[in-house]
């Protein structure tokens, strides 16, 4: 996960931007501009550490490990294929969504901290996102356990690949809960996205209103840490969602730990064209989208979903 976030942040990320903006990205350091990652590295972990007056130095100091923490804790249970998976515990789902939401602490930490106004600003829009848009990520979670029967990963999983959909032309297509009920894959993408803070949901960043948001104080190797667990985060988010809804590691040919690499890199490459080409929206719409849009949605796909299980006896 680290070497794939080496690449996504400073590599990646600017590739796919300009891409998007038809710019020139980063072409001159090694072969397509790669040495980029090493010239990054060195130059942010060499910066000198300036630390603010008047800043809560306890909080301030573990902000930036408990959010990066948090999401390479998460992917303890994650069954990422050929036996890749340090724990499968039965609760392996709320495991997840447990472990994630501390790095709403983080963030708030980082922001109050800071001594800054626009931190402490950027701090409440994150936790204010997060609450709003993880009640509708785990209830449409809720939706797949309702299928499965189970919380552990591993069997919603094996669910997934020894169920066959349909066979077409002699083609089979797996029960992926994505082609079972595309509506709860769709409200989990979107849920998702605000969740990582990518457009149109990056309010808690937003460097038009407020510099930074929660980071802007930092420097050097807490910023480094910051940025890491950023996109560890949308590394998790992808895995969540091969996990649920793609059969994680499932696919034919090549072995599952690629497979389950190519699913959470089409996540990522997602949220990065929803950054390029979505505006954000104001705190108050995304709020408003959370509240009065995905959780009543995600509320409905709950209820259709046990309807359609009680109607069907499965």
């Amino acid at each position: 996960m680290l070497t794939m976030t080496a690449f996504a942040g400073p590599w990646a990320k600017r590739k796919i931007t300009a891409a998007f903006t038809d710019r020139i990205s980063v072409n001159r350091v090694g072969p397509w501009g790669l040495g980029t990652i090493v010239v990054d590295s060195v130059r942010l972990l060499s910066k000198e550490l300036v630390i603010p007056e008047g800043v809560d130095r306890p909080a301030y100091d573990l902000a930036p490990i408990v959010l990066a923490g948090s999401a390479l804790f998460a992917f303890a249970v994650i069954p990422m294929g050929n036996g890749i998976q340090l724990a499968d515990p039965e609760v392996g789902l709320v495991f997840v969504f447990a472990i994630a939401s501390i790095a709403s602490l983080g963030l708030i930490m980082g922001g109050y901290a800071s001594n800054n106004k626009y931190s402490l600003l950027g701090g409440l829009r994150a936790v204010a996102q997060n609450i709003a848009y993880e009640i509708p990520l785990v209830l449409t979670a809720a939706s797949v356990v309702l299928f499965t029967g189970t919380l552990q990963l591993s069997e919603i999983v094996a669910i997934q690949q020894n169920t066959t959909l349909a066979t077409i032309a002699g083609v089979r297509i797996p029960a992926w809960f994505a082609f079972v009920n595309p509506f709860a894959f769709v409200l989990f993408v979107v849920a998702n996205l605000a969740e990582v803070g990518r457009n149109p949901f990056d309010t808690p960043e937003a460097p038009t209103e407020i510099v930074a948001g929660y980071q802007t104080e930092y420097s050097s190797a807490y910023f480094v840490l910051f940025y890491l667990g950023e996109f560890i985060h949308i590394f998790l988010g992808g895995a969540i969602i091969a996990t649920l809804f793609l059969g994680g590691p499932g696919g034919p040919f090549l072995p599952g730990f690629v497979w389950f690499t190519i699913k959470i890199w089409a996540v990522y490459f997602f949220t990065q064209w929803c950054r390029s080409a979505i505006p954000r929206v104001r705190i108050d719409q995304l709020i408003g989208i959370g509240w009065k849009g995905l959780l009543v949605l995600s509320f409905a796909n709950l209820v259709l979903t046990a309807t359609a299980l009680g109607v069907t006896g499965l």
